[in-house]
């Protein structure tokens, strides 16, 4: 699957603002090496629906065994190997014998920083060593799907080293001097190994996050499916990051793949779709989705057009900015692998007119592309009422209801058919700013 920078902006993966996003509610990793591989298994998910399927099985995994997972490694641990290494270069050779035990007493008199380094750094690779040894123990799990045996099984013969075995049995009363032999000794012969272990630790720690968030949050795997047919149906499939989310069904497939979605401004179509490509990316990555239900195919990539964004330097408008994307969208469903493509109320930087023109060629043209999901919001119900005769397209909107007093209300709630509800100059009436404009304000509120 491939997801650009723009569709994690846009369905809040990753942010900047200090909310977390999407992110921060699946980061459940005990490393800071885990955090980032989770980072990078999100903005590169598995290339096929066989590696997906069986990442999916390793999550599940750590779902039924996350007790397992090892307690005594902590982040402070790979920090603290990472600072033992680096001065490795510098090391020399301990004494031994009477010199050796003379050694230890002047460290501890005269070096004290030195003495307790020692004792610290190699304390935290024993704990190290003994976490992987213990994550190879689930080797012996009859459930241990097969994605998962084989890294357990290339870290189980990285720890076959001899000098392993020693390290771990460290306690708090070996002696100083042994500790020195079996400082030096990991410097010089365990550094690669030990990086090596790292990197599968940090793979494990992310898999077991996934499985935790999942279980955390009541989310459920969804069903995956092969590319073709495509396949997207979701039963209360929600936004993740609401306090209170409203659940929607939705159901595409061969012959429905192409939703027009319609409905009052701030009514909930762009949450409602960035509840659809967060579901999807989440499925993609192998963990749960926020549903009750979810079948998927798997999809080539993700693609959004919700938020562009000028280029003043580059003396590009934002309408130009929209034309860009839709022809980065037209290139991606213009493959025959599938992707879900979700755009929300295009052509915003052009008239009513010219948008009403843009949106119809655009929809005329997304529907000669079969094998892609996709969505499209749009406040033009025009656009909806030219096409309302295609059964190749689903309708749907977001009810609103509006007295006759002009006040008005949203319910959230999807159905089928097409809005033509208009409260923008309402809105603008109750925020008053009509009546500031027209210096009616102060009078107001003086009487």
């Amino acid at each position: 699957m491939q997801n650009d920078k723009t569709t994690l902006r846009d369905l809040s993966i990753f942010t900047t603002d200090g909310s977390g996003g999407v992110f921060a509610l699946i980061d459940r990793t005990t490393t800071q090496e885990g955090r980032e591989m989770l980072r990078k298994h999100i903005i590169n998910p598995p290339a096929t629906h066989e590696e997906l399927v069986s990442l999916q099985e390793s999550v599940r995994f750590w779902c039924r065994h996350s007790k397992r997972w090892p307690t005594v490694i902590s982040n402070g641990t790979l920090v603290m190997l990472e600072k033992f290494y680096e001065s490795a270069d510098h090391a020399a050779p301990p004494a031994t014998g009477v010199a050796g035990m003379l050694a230890q007493a002047l460290q501890k008199v005269f070096n004290k920083r030195e003495y307790f380094f020692t004792r610290f750094s190699v304390s935290h690779l024993s704990d190290f060593l003994k976490g992987c040894s213990e994550l190879t123990a689930l080797l012996d799990e009859p459930d241990v799907p097969a994605r998962l045996a084989t890294e357990l099984q290339a870290m189980k013969e990285e720890l076959q080293h001899p000098l392993t075995e020693k390290i771990i049995a460290v306690n708090g009363q070996t002696r100083f001097t042994e500790l020195q032999q079996l400082q030096y000794k990991a410097r010089r012969d365990l550094k690669h190994i030990t990086f090596r272990l790292i990197a599968m630790y940090a793979r494990l720690d992310a898999c077991q996050s996934m499985a935790k968030a999942t279980t955390e949050h009541g989310w459920v795997f969804p069903e995956l499916k092969p590319e073709l047919p495509v396949v997207l149906e979701a039963e209360g499939i929600r936004h993740p990051l609401l306090a209170n989310p409203i659940s929607y069904d939705m159901n595409f497939g061969q012959g429905s793949n192409f939703l027009l979605l319609t409905g009052a401004n701030m009514s909930g179509k762009t949450t409602f779709l960035r509840a659809l490509g967060v579901g999807s990316l989440l499925a993609h990555i192998g963990m749960g989705v926020p549903a009750n239900k979810m079948r998927i195919s798997f999809l080539n990539g993700i693609i959004t057009n919700m938020h562009a964004e000028d280029n003043l330097l580059k003396g590009e408008s934002y309408f130009f900015a929209e034309v860009q994307r839709m022809k980065q969208i037209a290139a991606r469903i213009g493959e025959e692998r599938p992707h879900l493509a979700l755009m929300d109320e295009l052509f915003k930087g052009t008239n009513v007119h010219d948008a009403y023109e843009c949106t119809r060629a655009v929809v005329e043209g997304l529907m000669n592309h079969p094998n892609h999901i996709m969505a499209l919001s749009t406040h033009l119900y025009e656009v909806a009422q030219q096409f309302s005769g295609n059964s190749k397209i689903i309708f749907a909107y977001f009810v609103t209801n509006i007295s006759s007093g002009g006040s008005y209300k949203f319910t959230y709630q999807l159905k089928e058919g097409i809005s033509n509800d208009r409260i923008g100059y309402i809105i603008l009436q109750q925020e008053g700013v009509i009546d500031m404009l027209n210096g009616t304000s102060g009078t107001q509120a003086k009487n």
